[in-house]
């Protein structure tokens, strides 16, 4: 094999499994959830296909012809990548929530055998190219330096470019495509160097195909099921997996999916109608503070479905208000699908929220101007862990008025080890807390509540007790000893994923 043919290949089949493993958290995160165990899963998974992957293509290399091995190792590749789609698709879809483990093994299934039998190219090539044992620090330093280039240049043109422009699984099955094409011109290439027939049956010299038809076939089948596929997303963007549905135990309301978590619901024609309890507990402790229905000042950290500013519309009439949102997918499927209406009264900014927050608090127009802000950002069903720091609570904090109030959505299961750590953290910045949950103690959605003002429980107790509801409100040395002895998150130390309990359990 002429050598630029042979870098170009070890420089391609590189940076597809690179391409692969980028896309696999895009594919696997709307059914496992967007956590760092999913990425610990996927490096891993991957690591120790290309680990494997080298190793055996090394032995084969030493064992058979080299030449044999290559147009099949990229078709089986390309099938392999094909049919992961409708794996996870098949799998993922009883597996919300998972464990590591299981997020780990579905990974493997799906992700592993690509990622070897891509990474068993660059020995078969290696062997290729090895005329002499006197070449061989350079030939395998160069062709090992070329890999991992490829890898390089996949990374980056996967997160900056191909996750932007395309579909998932667009981008995958293109990619398997390409490298069944890949093996059909190294097959007819190699064929026309000498070493055997490129496709088909055995040649009347006895030579050998290259390539036979059946890993063609398998490769067809392996693509035709992928694209019988769709996956659960309506729209995909940058960083979630969007889909809005109806809510069934409400047909008047929608709601709107990011990723495995319910965001938000709305009912398109009443604003005022807070859908699901976490928000409607957001407006018990909003209302309980500023009764008389005054304009407020609002900071929205997350817009979700812009549950929060409509009904600030419709309580708090001549409201203004501020939205910081990363994703501008999110926003304009709160518009285009969930009718909300947008105005000047609420300034959307698509940014991440907490450098909008250190923005307004390094301004001495912003600082303590707010009366109300709306903490409802996730990531998966985990609040961001840069959003949970005390060093983030601490410019929320400047930003609040001295009567305002912080209203914060937290999800936790199990012992809550995750809720208790992000009490104490704002307890460790706000003079202030509490918490709204369930009355019967069950996990799921938490209010904390951060003020510099005394916290009215009663008031809130009283509101909640309107809605035909007897939801638990704990201020004061309550609110201290379910905090205490859990630690205070810091920008340097803020271990969310590992404290929450993601499901009951």
């Amino acid at each position: 094999m002429p050598q630029p043919a042979a870098s170009l290949l070890v420089l391609l089949s590189s940076a597809a499994v690179l391409v692969l493993e980028l896309l696999a958290a895009r594919l696997l995160i709307p059914y496992v959830g967007n956590t760092l165990e999913t990425y610990t899963a996927i490096i891993g998974v991957v690591l120790a296909g290309i680990a494997l992957g080298t190793w055996l293509g090394g032995r084969a290399a030493d064992r058979r012809d080299p030449r044999r091995l290559l147009a099949p190792l990229l078709v089986a590749g390309g099938a392999l990548a094909a049919i992961a789609v409708p794996l996870v698709d098949g799998l993922g879809a009883g597996l919300r929530g998972a464990s590591p483990f299981t997020t780990t093994v579905l990974t493997a299934i799906t992700f592993l055998a690509p990622a070897a039998v891509l990474s068993a190219v660059t020995p078969v090539v290696i062997k290729l190219q090895l005329n002499s044992l006197d070449e061989t620090g350079h030939v395998v330093g160069r062709l090992s330096a070329l890999s991992t280039v490829g890898g390089i240049a996949g990374s980056f043109l996967t997160g900056f470019v191909l996750v932007a422009l395309f579909p998932t699984r667009a981008t995958i099955r293109v990619v398997a495509v390409l490298l069944v094409l890949g093996g059909i011109v190294v097959a007819v290439g190699l064929a026309r160097g000498g070493a055997g027939r490129g496709l088909g049956r055995l040649g009347a010299d006895g030579s050998t195909p290259l390539l036979g038809v059946a890993p063609l076939v398998l490769a067809a089948l392996a693509g035709a099921a992928s694209l019988a596929t769709d996956g659960p997303c309506q729209e995909e963007s940058r960083y979630y997996c969007i889909a809005v549905r109806a809510y069934a135990p409400d047909p008047s309301a929608q709601v709107l999916w990011l990723d495995t978590l319910s965001h938000s619901a709305v009912d398109p024609d009443d604003p005022s109608r807070l859908v699901f309890t976490y928000t409607a507990w957001y407006g018990d402790v909003i209302t309980a503070t500023f009764p008389d229905g005054r304009p407020l000042r609002a900071l929205h950290v997350g817009a979700g479905g812009l549950t929060m500013p409509r009904w600030l519309r419709a309580e708090h009439p001549g409201s203004t208000q501020v939205v910081a949102e990363l994703d501008p997918a999110v926003v304009r499927t709160a518009v285009e699908r969930l009718g909300f209406a947008p105005g000047p009264d609420v300034g959307i900014r698509t940014a991440d929220a907490r450098r909008v927050a250190a923005e307004l608090a390094a301004d001495p127009a912003a600082r303590g101007t707010f009366d109300v802000i709306v903490g409802d950002a996730f990531g998966g069903i985990a609040v961001p862990w840069h959003l949970a720091t005390r060093e983030a609570a601490a410019d929320l904090a400047a930003l609040l008025g001295p009567d305002g109030v912080y209203v914060l959505n937290v999800i936790d299961f199990g012992p809550r080890e995750f809720l208790r750590a992000e009490l104490a953290t704002l307890s460790d910045v706000f003079p202030h807390v509490g918490v709204v949950r369930r009355g019967d103690g069950a996990g799921g959605n938490h209010v904390l509540i951060a003020s510099h003002a005394p916290i009215d429980a009663d008031a809130i107790r009283t509101v909640n007790a309107g809605r035909a509801r007897a939801d638990e409100v704990l201020t004061g040395a309550a609110a201290a000893a379910l905090a205490d002895g859990a630690p205070v998150l810091t920008d340097d130390r803020a271990p969310v994923d590992q404290l929450l309990t993601p499901s009951p359990s």
